[in-house]
């Protein structure tokens, strides 16, 4: 089964045995092909609701909804709200990831990057914000301070066994493959 946001093509099969293309646009990742229901909280009434900045982005971002500004100090971490709850359709979850902008220029990290929103979460989405940075940082109201991704999740289930299938890499982790330099 196709990827919801796979851009495909539907074949059709003519009568003389020609194949023709029809590009599908609800398809097309850049239009929305799922909709999410969400409630905007009281406290965030007067803030935009996640969205896209660029037609080719993947994340959504996400603003905060904060009474007042929230100073973070070097080494501080706080958990900051997004004023949204949201009711995710079966199948998919909700990543919490962080701002590139805000890592380079301030040191501000997503300690648990992607936090995970399940289907079945109802209270307010919350981000918890650390700064990783020398200097403060403050968090004032309205300000995009991570991005939404919506993606799909693959249940399992487990087949213990007494042995696995031998790899070149085998047991070598955390670096064992090398930096690619000489």
């Amino acid at each position: 089964m196709p990827s919801p946001l796979w851009i495909g093509f539907v074949v059709h099969l003519t009568f003389k045995l020609q194949m023709e293309y029809t590009y599908m646009p609800a398809l097309d990742s850049r239009n929305a092909g799922l909709t999410v229901r969400v409630q905007r909280l009281a406290h965030a009434q007067d803030l935009p609701l996640p969205s896209y900045a660029t037609a080719g982005a993947a994340g959504m971002d996400i603003v905060a909804a904060l009474d007042a500004p929230l100073t973070l100090p070097s080494g501080g971490r706080a958990l900051v709200p997004t004023g949204l709850r949201i009711a995710l359709p079966p199948g998919y979850e909700l990543q919490i990831r962080p701002r590139s902008g805000l890592a380079l220029k301030h040191g501000i990290i997503l300690p648990n990057s992607p936090g995970t929103i399940d289907e079945d979460y109802r209270g307010e989405v919350g981000v918890i914000m650390l700064n990783a940075g020398e200097q403060p940082f403050t968090v004032e109201r309205g300000m995009r301070i991570a991005q939404a991704v919506i993606a799909p999740v693959e249940r399992i289930s487990w087949t213990e066994c007494t042995e696995l299938d031998e790899t070149e890499r085998g047991s070598g982790g955390f670096g064992s493959t090398g930096t690619g330099l000489p």
